[in-house]
């Protein structure tokens, strides 16, 4: 059996940065444990496989797809970054006719379109709900340390936690921000959190006027850290646009790697996450 292959680093218009996925589109589904082995073997946070719902579609002409995404280590609901890839695979390497995509997904429908160089995805907005810090000591304190802690929220939905600092804090203080996955992992086992967020307000004056930094942090699900994370846009921009006032946001994961999102929280309780992609790997899978 051969599988075609692409890694593509999404959120991002250069090689090496942003955040990489590994993509295989497949003529027909495989096993779950085939499914699972390979996403072992990629090692990226992420391997996407696209498959065809209607027999007759090919990727160039077919307009609705099947996605399912897996970490190293497991099955997840929801990706942003293996999504976008997935679409910048079937347009500029499939060549897809249709000016929109619909993937079917664990967290429903999920549309991507074309704008310019890069795609928009019509995601679900998960807003956060505000919680007492003091029940989650542990998660902080190996999360963030001493550092001042402005506000914390939880999506229940997504299970992921949001980390706000301080004002005062610098970007650096996020950006230096050293966390042990393991000792992460080991503050929280109740099972209410499955990814972390610290995030912090953004400088809009500045020249690269970003509205907002974040980081992610998913040790129970097998990413130590993610480089770049559509999944918690969906919760922070929940968040940030309350607090900014801002529907249109422009967000910037400083992760390592980095990489740039833009937001639309819309009034129908979803929002639009949009973004770059570059391939930087072709090649086939034989088993």
């Amino acid at each position: 059996m051969e599988i075609p292959v692409f890694t593509v680093d999404a959120f991002s218009n250069l090689p090496f940065r942003g955040n990489p996925a590994a993509i295989c589109p497949l003529m027909h589904e495989l096993t779950d444990d085939l499914y699972k082995k390979i996403a072992a073997e990629m090692n990226l946070s992420e391997t996407a496989f696209i498959t065809s719902i209607n027999p007759s579609d090919n990727f160039t002409t077919g307009s609705r797809f099947r996605l399912r995404w897996f970490t190293p280590t497991t099955e997840v609901n929801l990706c942003g970054h293996a999504t976008l890839a997935s679409a910048a695979v079937l347009f500029k390497h499939k060549e897809n006719v249709n000016p929109k995509l619909v993937f079917e997904t664990r967290s429903g429908d999920l549309a991507v379109t074309q704008r310019g160089e890069g795609y928009v995805m019509d995601f679900p907005l998960n807003p956060p709900t505000k919680q007492d810090a003091n029940e989650f000591k542990d998660i902080l304190k190996a999360a963030v340390g001493n550092n001042p802690i402005q506000d914390v929220y939880l999506c229940p939905i997504t299970k992921k936690l949001l980390v706000r600092l301080s004002d005062s804090c610098e970007r650096s203080v996020l950006t230096s921000l050293k966390v042990d996955a393991a000792a992460l992992q080991r503050s929280e086992t109740s099972g209410r959190v499955k990814g972390l967020i610290v995030t912090m307000r953004g400088s809009p004056d500045c020249q690269s006027g970003y509205d907002f930094y974040s980081r992610y942090f998913a040790p129970w699900m097998g990413i130590a850290e993610d480089p770049v994370t559509g999944s918690a846009h969906t919760v922070l921009g929940g968040y940030w646009s309350k607090e900014l006032g801002k529907k249109k946001m422009l967000a910037y994961q400083c992760s390592s790697r980095g990489g740039e999102l833009e937001l639309e929280v819309r009034d129908d309780g979803r929002i639009n996450i949009a973004g770059q992609a570059v391939t930087v790997l072709q090649g086939t899978i034989t088993l």
